[in-house]
């Protein structure tokens, strides 16, 4: 396994090392790419940098202690894509591209709303900022349980492992090694998320819908506690989940429409011509790993009812069947898989926190005449720098994988959803409803997850997923605050009927 694994970290570090010599000469192409993507690229690297390490530990250990009542989850997400593909894609390519070539996300937002005094600039950074250094920890903590559970590591070298590679490639490389690993990352995601559940079906003895129909949750579960909470079918999709719980699940798909490090492939294809073939490749990747995520997890359960075994931490079903069912150089290719979808989307929430660092701050704030070079020196020590704040969280051992994620997807799809999907549709948006949106959305998510106040004893969270209120309130502050402000100038106006014509 370690000859397979050492052979995935060299081959990404000669990744890295062919997009360093290719385009980092400027902010341009090292933050972006040139705007140079093929669509296979901009889709698997949209895909891989989606699907982090929760679609092969998170996924699959909801699946495995919940069964298909968590299977929500996965479709609102493909679904959620599928909309992203077509509302926002297109148009996000070309506005980005006449809007000043705008290259980050709150580049974008400043040169669409006029924004001269950098408040909606600042503000967007800022979230970015602080709930990707969130999510990128939950990519850490991946790795760390990773290295843990199946090189015997220590759960802090996982970490510094992890990182560091990536770290590496991202440094150097930039937007193109970024996006060039992602594609080999999502190839490997993709092969293993089908190899898994299929070889794991094929081992069971018992016809595996009656083991599920009829689990014995003390086999599958070592807690009491869980045993007590969790005697349902795992074949219903409805067990012990309320209308509101499976709003709640699909509801991850709203948060689509406000992940930077997703919408920002839309920006870096090379023609907006290419966005039905990156659409077909995108969406084709994501619904078969979702489906094998998915039978991951139930299969597994069935696998480890079957033979009477128990796995202390539920997202590490992926690791275990690897290393119980495959000769060792093929687990050490599936365990390649767990890294890939790990590293995958580190490196791209490093590489869009260092984006915003620089171009963002620094730029604004700083230093408005840097050089090309300073700024792309600039945008390396803040990949550094993010990722060492990125390890100190993920030094709580115990953090939920899919806990972390959920709270930075809410906290982006709630600031930035309503806001992307209004400014390239609404032309009488204004900056004024911008800025609202954006901090009702993050404040209202925050608030949800934080704010002492419950319900019957049960914190806001539990009862409703935060993206759900955070979208909706968002929504009515922009278009409120828009209608009841000023209209946006001809130039702005004039902007987005360039658009639309070209489109």
């Amino acid at each position: 396994m370690i000859i397979s694994l050492a052979a995935y970290f060299i081959a990404m570090l000669g990744i890295g090392l062919y997009a360093y010599k290719q385009s980092t000469a400027d902010v341009s192409g090292y933050m972006l790419g040139g705007r140079s993507l093929s669509p296979a690229v901009a889709a698997l690297s949209a895909g891989a940098s989606d699907m982090s390490g929760w679609l092969l530990m998170g996924l699959p250990g909801a699946m495995y202690l919940f069964g298909l009542s968590k299977v929500w989850i996965a479709i609102g997400l493909v679904l959620g894509a599928w909309a992203n593909y077509f509302l926002v894609a297109p148009r996000l390519r070309v506005y980005t591209e006449k809007a000043n070539d705008s290259i980050t996300i709150p580049d974008y937002f400043a040169n669409r709303f006029a924004d001269n005094k950098n408040i909606l600039r600042v503000i967007s950074a800022i979230v970015i900022i602080v709930f990707f250094t969130l999510y990128t920890s939950s990519g850490v903590v991946a790795g760390g349980k990773l290295f843990e559970n199946s090189f015997q590591m220590s759960y802090e070298t996982g970490l510094y492992v992890t990182t560091g590679v990536v770290v590496l490639y991202t440094l150097f490389g930039g937007f193109l090694a970024v996006s060039l690993t992602d594609f080999v990352q999502g190839c490997i995601m993709f092969i293993s998320l089908l190899a898994v559940p299929i070889v794991t079906y094929m081992m069971l003895e018992q016809p595996v819908l009656d083991t599920l129909a009829n689990a014995s949750y003390d086999l599958l579960l070592s807690a009491p506690k869980e045993s007590e909470v969790h005697s349902l079918n795992m074949l219903d999709w409805f067990a012990g989940g309320s209308t509101i719980a499976i709003i709640s699940a699909m509801a991850w798909g709203l948060g689509y429409f406000g992940q930077p490090h997703i919408i920002v492939r839309f920006m870096s294809v090379r023609s907006v011509k290419d966005m039905p073939s990156m659409r077909r490749i995108g969406m084709s990747w994501m619904t078969l790993s979702a489906i094998g995520a998915v039978l991951t997890g139930l299969f597994g359960a069935a696998y480890m009812i079957e033979n009477q075994m128990l796995i202390d931490d539920k997202e590490t079903i992926f690791l275990v069947l690897s290393e119980l069912i495959f000769h060792p150089l093929i687990a050490g290719f599936l365990l390649a898989a767990i890294l890939a979808a790990i590293m995958s989307t580190i490196s791209s929430q490093l590489l869009v926190c260092s984006s915003s660092l620089t171009e963002d701050f620094y730029k604004i704030y700083l230093n408005r005449t840097a050089s090309q070079t300073e700024l792309v020196l600039v945008g390396r020590i803040s990949v550094l720098l993010v990722a060492l704040f990125a390890i100190y969280l993920a030094y709580d051992r115990d953090s939920s994988i899919l806990d972390l994620v959920s709270n930075a997807w809410a906290g982006f799809g709630a600031a930035f959803g309503p806001l992307v999907l209004l400014s390239l549709y609404w032309k009488r948006m204004n900056l004024q409803g911008a800025i609202s949106g954006m901090v009702v959305g993050a404040g209202t998510v925050l608030i949800w997850i934080y704010a002492p106040i419950t319900i019957n004893g049960e914190s806001l969270s539990s009862i409703i997923y935060e993206i759900i209120p955070g979208f909706i309130l968002a929504t009515i502050a922009i278009i409120t605050v828009s209608l009841s402000t000023a209209p946006p100038n001809k130039e702005i106006t004039t902007l987005f009927d360039e658009v639309e014509r070209e489109l």
